[in-house]
């Protein structure tokens, strides 16, 4: 009986004040570690800039992405190390898709407007 990888799911919320570039490096360095640690991506997807539902390191916005990845459980802690210690990571989270969880979604989620709301009351806050 063959055995079906673990799947988990790997949302990254980058600083948006970070430039593009270091952004990007980041995203490949993560692509580039799930590779050499024995797993494969299977899916990624870059929601953009979004607000955040509350400020996080006085940030009101976080740029979005969403990696699908298989591999051993040596791979999650190194990447969680990783995601630790870079700048540019606001929060991170990785989780186990169970079987029977639906697909991930073809495009971002839609932004909520109480989210809008808060980030923007918290600037004129500030």
């Amino acid at each position: 009986m063959s055995k079906d990888p673990i799947i988990y799911d790997l949302v990254l919320l980058l600083s948006a004040s970070s430039d593009e570039e270091a952004r990007a490096a980041l995203v490949g360095e993560v692509e580039a570690m799930i590779a050499s640690g024995g797993g494969a991506v299977s899916l990624k997807q870059s929601w953009g800039q979004r607000p955040t539902t509350y400020r996080i390191d006085h940030q009101s916005e976080a740029d979005y992405h969403l990696i699908q990845f298989s591999g051993p459980p040596a791979l999650l802690e190194a990447l969680s190390h990783t995601l630790r210690i870079a700048d540019q990571v606001l929060r991170f989270r990785i989780i186990k898709v169970l079987p029977g969880t639906p697909a991930a979604p073809e495009s971002a989620p839609p932004i909520l407007a109480g989210a809008t709301a808060v980030a923007a009351s918290d600037d004129e806050a500030a």
